[in-house]
């Protein structure tokens, strides 16, 4: 037996080290009857990072990580995800996600139902804050007229429209270059993500605006997963529950390594105070209550539970 994984990170970032423990639990279950090609950064080859979503779905991958934004489109639950400065605690995330009547079971059912995949886990893509080289951001005026990298998400082009922003999405394997060149004035991403692609090289300041929670889903094409042997789909369902857990737990940890040695750099991180969050909150308020108008009621009782 095969498994051919596709991911987009080198081997430091939490979700390569998360894939790692998939790929170790299928070996110690399954030993010398499953080989694992896992493929840790696409767009070392050259490829679009976002390439990796079709080469699973057609099945040419069977597993991937990706970030839930990009398909929020074809899968219209996952917009509970996309709703600004909502899910801002990192444990109550967690417990919504893994709840078995939850957001994880429905979320789960749309993506399976809109999709070619089969939904494994989610991810902890990290807290969400903006790095920029022009100015400290510590109210929503000081982001009027900067030009943002953000993903293809309308939820999130929304938000930034609200604050006055340009926002404009760039594939993950340009979006460095983007930074560098002065394409783009700033770009939002957990700090793991400011460290692992170098940005502090080039935006010195960071707002720890936590605007949105990132979950990056585990995603297994699915007629792979249904046509599989019982015995490696039990060993894959259960490597990735192992897998999931550890990942979570990487990024708590890799959150607070990455901000001591952005600021070792020298970088200026700013913490918003309670004025400037209410601030934030106002200036997307109208887009937060047409997001929420629009999504299933049950899942909007599931959202504010977590906050």
């Amino acid at each position: 037996m095969k498994l051919r994984i596709g991911g987009y990170q080198d081997s430091r970032s939490v979700h390569t080290r998360a894939m790692r423990v998939l790929e170790a639990s299928l070996k110690d279950t399954l030993g010398a009857n499953i080989a694992v090609e896992f493929e840790e950064n696409i767009a070392a080859t050259g490829r679009k990072v976002a390439d990796l979503l079709d080469l699973v779905e057609s099945g040419a991958l069977d597993l991937c990580y990706f970030s839930s934004s990009y398909l929020t489109a074809r899968v219209p639950a996952l917009g509970v995800l996309d709703v600004p400065f909502l899910l801002t605690d990192r444990a109550r995330t967690r417990a919504l996600l893994q709840g078995a009547l939850g957001a994880g079971a429905r979320i789960a059912a749309e993506v399976a139902a809109n999709t070619g995949y089969t939904l494994l886990g989610f991810w902890d893509n990290g807290l969400r804050n903006i790095s920029n080289r022009l100015r400290p951001i510590r109210i929503p005026d000081d982001c009027k007229g900067i030009r943002i990298r953000t993903l293809p998400s309308e939820g999130y082009h929304a938000a930034f429209r609200a604050l006055g922003m340009e926002p404009v999405t760039i594939d993950i394997r340009d979006f460095v270059e983007a930074v560098a060149s002065e394409r783009v004035d700033a770009q939002e991403n957990p700090l793991t993500n400011v460290r692992q692609f170098g940005l502090q090289k080039y935006h010195r300041h960071v707002t720890m605006t936590a605007h949105f929670h990132g979950i990056a889903l585990l995603l297994c094409n699915a007629n792979m997963l249904a046509g599989a042997a019982p015995q490696l789909r039990a060993a894959l369902i259960a490597a990735a529950e192992k897998a999931t857990q550890a990942q979570w737990d990487f990024a708590t940890q890799d959150e607070r390594e990455s901000r001591a040695a952005l600021e070792a750099d020298g970088v200026t991180i700013a913490d918003l105070d309670e004025a400037g969050r209410a601030a934030f909150r106002a200036a997307v308020k109208p887009l937060v209550e047409r997001q929420l108008a629009a999504l299933p009621p049950d899942l909007v009782a599931l959202l504010h539970g977590a906050n």
